[in-house]
């Protein structure tokens, strides 16, 4: 059965919302710690047998990254920036320091790892949205391969030899 129209049911509860996932920043710097131990006590495995009959296991080493601590946290990426974006700056500050010092140690930990190889360049380049650009311009049309042209006037004729002959009639 539905509560009746108009009831206030609503006052009587003792608190609303759920309770914070961290109530200070030293709470959320101590999980944040922990992770980053956790993913050092736990390297990544992998079976390696080279066509042998004898199976390596391999240990990687664990790039530490938002998306795992969400999920050490028991907590979703979305929690995370919802919750990052809300804070304000001015009553919020301290969280707000312990939030960019936890992205800048997971980015400066994967990027040093791809530097000096321990983790794949191209994949980390891409999750840190390092990219290499170059742009081409230019001040005419490109023309790439071969171009069907049909001429079906005498004077379409000439303009399109004068532009093959680079503009010099003869």
């Amino acid at each position: 059965m539905a509560a009746p129209k108009g009831n206030k049911f609503w006052l009587l509860r003792s608190k609303h919302g759920r309770d914070k996932l961290f109530k200070t920043p030293e709470l959320l710097w101590e999980a944040a710690c922990e992770y980053f131990q956790w993913c050092e006590d736990n390297p990544i495995e992998a079976a390696d047998n080279k066509g042998t009959k004898n199976v390596n296991i391999v240990k990687f080493k664990r790039p530490f990254t938002i998306k795992g601590f969400c999920l050490y946290c028991d907590a979703s990426e979305h929690w995370y920036n919802e919750y990052k974006g809300a804070l304000d700056p001015k009553e919020n500050k301290d969280f707000l320091d312990v939030c960019h010092k936890i992205e800048l140690i997971i980015y400066s930990q994967k990027f040093d790892g791809a530097a000096i190889g321990i983790f794949n360049a191209n994949i980390i380049a891409r999750d840190l949205g390092l990219t290499d650009k170059s742009e081409i311009k230019t001040n005419g049309p490109i023309f790439a391969g071969k171009v069907k042209i049909n001429v079906t006037s005498p004077d379409n004729a000439k303009k399109l030899k004068e532009f093959l002959d680079g503009g010099q009639s003869k």
